[in-house]
């Protein structure tokens, strides 16, 4: 598009000389009086580097005086610039009738193209000159300038992509009959091409006036999943009010919630899954809607998905779950999301590892113990259905690190016992006392800091049980208890024994 002519803030060339690049600055200026006192001595028809001339810049401003000044100074009509624009393409662009039918009469080429095959009819279709046009095809008689740009779009195409409806209007009138929905060189019809651009107003017109909806362009693409992929939820809600298919792939099997997913435009989101759209549709890369918000970390479109049902546990070409790549890119709010859902936790990709493998390779600590977490969670409320409808009253279930209060004191003593009471086993045999499963075990055992790395471990596995006594309504200072006694640490079982509060030791009493 030569967009470019619209701002006339070029720099001249060094090579044209001093008066005649002045010349030209006057008619960028749009100075009158500067190009009338420079005189006739002067090559009217001097360019800048940019290849334009004075009358390139007098017909810009729309300045009929300097255009008629210029003329009979013997301008040339048809020099282009760099971009292959003429003086008569300006004079369309901008909508001067008058200048247009000054450079008729003093000859200018009617039929001339820029560089992009674009002649004076797609220069007014473009910004919507009605009265241009009119004098095109009615004076002129110039209908045959109806015909396709290097892009292959016909008048009444561009006039769509650029939201021109007076421009439809017109060309859609029995009299000029114009109107066309053949698609161009890529296969976009003038729907696609103005869902592309977001012009609702010209998509409405397009979709009352003809009987158009699902048809695709050559990579596949319909004109939602176009509207879609720019995020124009104007143009999508009325496409869908239309009838338009949501779930028409593209060549690359992707969907219009693929993209939108991946952009992270909840709305869209919402309006898609609402009409019909397949949540859980997959692409060429068996990534589904879900794969892609988290990849990009859109909390907000991967709740909405989570609400809207969707299936966590699809794997891609990868082999890897939704789960899987949160936990390798270490994002523990999206990893909490996914957790609280439907999900397979011993699902493997192809290099064999589950989601509890990627966290402990990534190095990704929390999301370790968060994962083991909701692995003993969900275990322990398989075995204790008839427990389930109690749980979580007061606090909302969670699986991110503990901070409350009221856990304060024993989470004190549980760092105590991992640093200055256990020996280099002894974690290891209160977790297998806890069951504590060997790859739960190993993934905790994965983090190195040094050869006193057990006592951080001695932490995390503690903290990990303390997390599965609380969420379950167990008595904590119980089982520690009869932990410590299961391992052999009677001395430090009888210090937490005495520590603890009268009422919880009623509950450790041994029978």
């Amino acid at each position: 598009m030569f967009v470019c002519v619209c701002v006339f803030t070029w720099c001249c060339s060094v090579s044209v000389l001093d008066v005649e690049k002045e010349y030209i600055e006057a008619a960028k200026r749009n100075d009158l009086a500067t190009i009338k006192q420079l005189g006739k001595g002067v090559n009217i028809n001097a360019k800048n580097v940019h290849h334009r001339t004075a009358l390139h810049y007098a017909v810009a401003h729309k300045n009929v005086e300097v255009v008629d000044l210029l003329l009979r100074r013997r301008a040339k009509l048809d020099l282009q610039d760099k971009h292959g624009v003429t003086a008569i393409h300006l004079a369309a662009w901008f909508g001067s009738l008058e200048i247009l039918k000054l450079l008729v009469q003093a000859g200018a080429d009617q039929s001339v193209l820029n560089n992009e095959g674009m002649n004076m009819m797609h220069c007014a279709a473009i910004n919507n000159h009605t009265e241009i046009m009119s004098y095109i095809i009615n004076d002129l008689q110039m209908k045959e300038l109806d015909k396709e740009d290097q892009r292959g779009n016909r008048p009444f195409a561009a006039a769509a992509e650029h939201g021109c409806v007076a421009m439809m209007h017109m060309l859609m009138e029995e009299q000029y009959n114009m109107a066309t929905m053949e698609p161009n060189l890529s296969g976009d019809t003038p729907l696609h091409l103005a869902a592309r651009s977001g012009q609702m107003e010209a998509l409405q017109l397009l979709l009352d006036s003809f009987d158009v909806r699902d048809e695709v362009n050559h990579a596949g693409q319909t004109v939602l999943y176009l509207a879609a992929v720019e995020t124009h939820e104007d143009c999508v809600q009325v496409l869908l009010s239309a009838g338009c298919d949501p779930n028409i792939p593209t060549i690359a099997n992707t969907f219009p919630l693929h993209p939108i997913n991946q952009r992270g435009h909840t709305q869209l989101v919402k309006l898609l899954i609402g009409n019909g759209a397949h949540i859980n549709a997959q692409d060429q890369h068996q990534r589904s809607p879900l794969h892609l918000a988290v990849k990009n970390c859109h909390l907000p479109v991967i709740h909405t998905l989570l609400e809207s049902e969707c299936n966590v546990n699809l794997t891609d070409h990868m082999g890897q779950t939704p789960l899987h790549i949160a936990a390798e890119f270490g994002r523990v709010d999206v990893v909490e999301m996914i957790l609280k859902a439907d999900v397979a936790l011993e699902i493997k990709d192809k290099q064999g590892k589950t989601a509890l493998g990627v966290a402990a390779r990534a190095d990704a600590v929390v999301i370790v113990d968060m994962i083991i977490k909701a692995e003993r969670y969900f275990t322990w409320r398989k075995v204790n259905k008839s427990c389930n409808g109690f749980l979580h009253n007061e606090f909302p279930l969670t699986f991110k690190l503990d901070h409350r209060m009221d856990t304060k004191e024993i989470r004190t003593t549980i760092w105590n016992l991992a640093y200055k009471s256990f020996k280099r086993n002894d974690w290891k045999k209160l977790a297998e006392h806890w069951t504590f499963t060997e790859e739960q075990v190993a993934a905790i055992e994965e983090q190195w800091t040094g050869p006193q790395s057990y006592q951080e471990h001695g932490n995390r596995m503690m903290l990990i049980w303390l997390h599965g006594a609380t969420s379950t309504q167990r008595s904590p200072a119980k089982e520690l208890y009869e932990g410590l006694l299961s391992i052999g640490n009677k001395k430090v079982a009888e210090k937490i024994r005495m520590e603890a509060n009268e009422d919880e030791m009623r509950r450790c009493i041994i029978s």
